[in-house]
């Protein structure tokens, strides 16, 4: 992701799963003022990733694009 943003992606509906686009992104938990910490997750060879802070568990979907999540309004502007 050399020279891109960090895409930061939030759980306001707090739902269990959420399927990004990405394999490396930022979970700020939701959206501020109730934000955790925003911590950097790389899911590496792997296609799922469990936030530490918020316990989403993230999924790699290779049919979205870098801004889009199941489900919908989850990538943070």
């Amino acid at each position: 992701m050399a020279g891109h943003a960090i895409p930061h992606f939030k759980n306001d509906e707090g739902v269990s799963i959420i399927e990004i686009g990405v394999k490396e992104f930022q979970c700020m938990g939701a959206t501020p003022p109730q934000d955790h910490p925003h911590i950097f997750l790389d899911m590496g060879a792997e296609t799922e990733v469990l936030c530490p802070y918020c316990s989403t568990l993230y999924k790699y979907n290779a049919d979205l694009e870098e801004t889009q999540s199941k489900p919908d309004g989850c990538f943070h502007e």
